[in-house]
C-alpha cells in the first residue's frame, strides 16, 4: 500500500487541540489503546509524528516495534468532528526538544477543547507529556468517524474541507 497525502485542510485540524487515541495490537492481536500527547504532520503531508508519553506507552512502543500497524482517531469535542489515520510505524525514537515544545502545546490547546465543553483545566492538566516519545507513521489510510451517516467511510481531498 502506497503512502497518502493528507487534504492540507486536515493539517491544521490534527495538530489543534483534538482528542488523540492511538491504537496498535500484540502479536496475539489484542488491542492496545493509548491518549496520544500531541502530532506534528511531516511537510510532505504523507507522514505525521505521534508524540506519546514515554511512562505510559511502554505497550504500545513494544507492538509498533514488533511491527504492529497503527491507527490514531482525533475527535474535536465541541463538535465531534473525527478523522481517522491508519498507517505504519518507521520508527519509535525520543522527542527531540522541538517535539517536546510541541507536546506541550499540545496539552494546553486540549486543556481549552475540554474546557469549552465542560471539564475543569485543572483536571485536563493532570495529563503528563513528558517525557516524550515519537512514532513516526507513514499515512497510508484516512477515514472519516464523525458520528452519522458517513461514519467509516474512506476520506477522500474533496471531502477534507466539509
Amino acid at each position: 500500500m502506497s503512502a497518502v497525502a493528507l487534504p492540507e485542510e486536515l493539517v491544521d485540524f490534527l495538530e489543534s487541540g483534538a482528542s488523540m487515541l492511538v491504537g496498535t495490537r500484540d502479536g496475539a492481536l489484542r488491542p492496545e489503546c493509548l491518549r496520544a500527547a500531541g502530532c506534528i504532520v511531516d511537510p510532505d503531508r504523507s507522514s505525521l509524528r505521534v508524540l506519546m508519553n514515554a511512562a505510559t506507552a511502554a505497550r504500545t512502543v513494544a507492538n509498533l516495534e514488533a511491527g504492529s500497524p497503527i491507527a490514531v482517531t482525533f475527535s474535536r469535542p465541541v463538535d465531534h468532528r473525527t478523522v481517522q489515520v491508519k498507517g505504519t510505524c518507521r520508527r519509535v525514537r525520543p522527542a527531540d526538544s522541538n517535539e517536546h515544545e510541541a507536546a506541550e502545546r499540545y496539552l494546553a490547546l486540549f486543556t481549552e477543547a475540554l474546557y469549552v465543553v465542560g471539564m475543569s483545566r485543572a483536571m485536563v492538566r493532570r495529563m503528563r507529556v513528558a517525557p516524550t516519545v515519537v512514532a513516526e507513521i507513514q499515512v497510508l489510510e484516512l477515514f472519516h468517524q464523525t458520528p452519522g451517516p458517513g461514519a467509516g467511510r474512506r476520506l477522500e481531498e474533496r471531502d477534507a474541507a466539509r
